[in-house]
């Protein structure tokens, strides 16, 4: 999922004084009387529609206010939702769900089987033109629905009756009940869509919900709402938080003062922020699994298909550096998949990538870099290089575009114009190939390396820059029909040791949030992966 990054991501300051002071004028005190949080949010929302929320402010919301099979607990642990039980064939090509009888959208029509078959086709229909409908596959037909050789009526879920659902899969998916549980699976009420029309997830208004609170307030537009407690909710009483006022920040300062003023409940900091107050009452890190790094459109500038070119682009960024600079705890990235996402038989995954040529890949190098980018302006028939790089407009992402234009200018010589703009604008320039190079972020929709390097396979919606290698491919698509555990992990490390060694992105960082929260705030579930937050069981004491 796009990040805001992630991770987390771009944001905008309130217009005015009385704009801050509304979202959250109460003390904490009062607050605890009446059940309502003050909280933030990094980046502005981009829609409400699960089946087009490609962006991880989006996806926080939908998880909050809607509601799927699964939810995912604290430690990413799979847990009952709209779903009661659940039956797996012995092959695990097929499961069966029975859902919750007692479960209710806002407008009072009833959750059903047909909801979810309804949404499925709807999403991996090609004329919705989802970004994630390659998150289907492995569902039967849904290939060669996305390819547009088969309906959307030939995917394989079906309702038998209104609360029995029955899921048929090509293969076993390994990491199917975390899918489950994101947002693009959740269910979709077509009479309400269909009245809706284009405006359809646009608006607070043209929403209706079936989760543990409903959004009110949201224009489409705007940096401040709130989340109500939803009475149509069929576990209402395990929600104890009647108000969630949330607004879009844009500068770590500006939140934090809200925050020592009483206005927000927690607030994200920068990385002055993170050293003078680690440590201290309230001090929160908050661990993503997420990746930021650039992507080299070769589509439009053909000269970065030259590999030495990449390479020396990457050896050129000093990563430890531009870690230290930025807020929370970053890392420096030296793989795609975030390091401590997944254990293989007891050792991370990212482990398993790491070997000489990788390392050399991402190492700072001045001298080989130099060496490299006089090579490859010899290979390309160039004398220099520019671009422009595009990135967000908070504060964290100019940072960090303005520390790779620096770099890459002393070291290299390159002609680096940064361009930073609003989040929804930077990912609508992304989506049609309005760039140079850009500095995006990835935040794993599920606790898996396919999250990740499904991205960068050949005709991916979301490989933005068109690099292709069908070696990558080959391994990345036998990852997904091996029934071996190992060799399945086997296959997705020498996938991104071909992506590392040959830059076909550039990891940058991998964030680690860091916030204070007031200590009355308890029950926020926390996941690194998917959308990050959920506030169902939130309370303050």
């Amino acid at each position: 999922m796009k990040s805001k990054k992630l991770l987390a991501s771009s944001a905008v300051i309130l217009a005015s004084a009385a704009a801050l002071a509304a979202c959250g004028s109460s003390s904490s005190q009062s607050s605890a009387k009446k059940q309502t949080l003050t909280w933030m949010n990094t980046a502005e929302m981009a829609t409400l529609d699960a089946s087009k929320a490609t962006d991880q402010a989006s996806a926080e919301q939908i998880n909050n206010v809607e509601e799927g099979l699964y939810l995912l607990g604290k430690n990413a642990k799979v847990q009952n939702a709209l779903a009661v039980s659940t039956k797996n064939s012995a092959d695990g090509k097929t499961w069966t769900f029975t859902l919750r009888k007692n479960a209710k959208w806002s407008n009072g029509d009833p959750v059903t089987a047909q909801d979810f078959v309804y949404s499925w086709r709807r999403t991996i229909d090609p004329k919705t033109a989802s970004e994630y409908a390659y998150l289907f596959s492995g569902i039967k037909n849904a290939d060669a629905i996305v390819a547009g050789k088969k309906k959307p009526s030939a995917l394989g879920i079906k309702a038998d009756g209104k609360y029995k659902l029955t899921v048929t899969l090509e293969k076993r998916i390994p990491y199917f009940k975390l899918l489950m549980a994101f947002p693009l699976f959740f269910p979709q009420n077509q009479k309400f869509i269909e009245k809706m029309g284009s405006k359809y997830a646009t608006a607070s208004k043209y929403m209706i919900y079936n989760g543990p609170y409903k959004q009110v307030g949201w224009t489409g537009s705007n940096l401040s709402w709130k989340l109500v407690k939803n009475d149509k909710y069929w576990d209402k009483k395990s929600v104890k938080l009647d108000t969630i006022k949330f607004s879009v920040q844009k500068t770590p300062s500006t939140d934090y003062n809200l925050y020592q003023s009483g206005k927000l409940d927690a607030a994200y900091l920068d990385a002055q922020a993170t050293k003078s107050l680690k440590g201290k009452t309230g001090y929160t890190q908050r661990k993503m699994s997420t990746t930021q790094y650039l992507a080299y459109n070769i589509k439009k500038h053909p000269e970065f298909k030259n590999k030495n070119l990449r390479l020396a682009i990457s050896m050129a960024i000093n990563r430890k550096e531009l870690a230290s600079t930025l807020g929370g705890a970053a890392t420096p990235a030296t793989t795609f998949d975030p390091e401590g996402m997944t254990t293989v038989d007891g050792k991370d995954y990212t482990d398993t990538v790491k070997n000489a040529a990788t390392k050399k890949a991402t190492t700072y190098n001045v001298t080989e870099a130099k060496k490299l980018y006089k090579q490859a302006l010899k290979e390309i028939g160039k004398k220099k290089i520019s671009f422009t790089l595009l990135g967000d407009d908070d504060d964290t992402s100019k940072k960090a575009a303005e520390f790779v234009q620096s770099q890459l200018e002393d070291n290299l010589g390159i002609d680096v114009q940064v361009q930073s703009i609003p989040k929804k604008t930077r990912l609508t320039r992304m989506l049609s190939g309005n760039f140079d190079v850009v500095s995006t972020g990835w935040n794993a929709d599920f606790a898996d390396p396919i999250s990740f390097l499904d991205l960068q396979t050949t005709g991916a919606s979301y490989n933005y820059g068109n690099w292709s290698n069908k070696t990558y491919d080959k391994y990345v698509a036998a990852s997904k029909t091996t029934g071996s555990t190992s060799d399945r992990f086997n296959d997705l490390a020498k996938a991104e040791q071909i992506l590392l060694e040959e830059q076909g992105v550039t990891p940058l960082y991998h964030p680690i949030e860091a916030w204070m929260v007031k200590p009355s705030v308890k029950g926020v579930i926390y996941n690194g992966a998917g959308a990050n937050y959920s506030f169902k069981y939130a309370y303050l004491k």
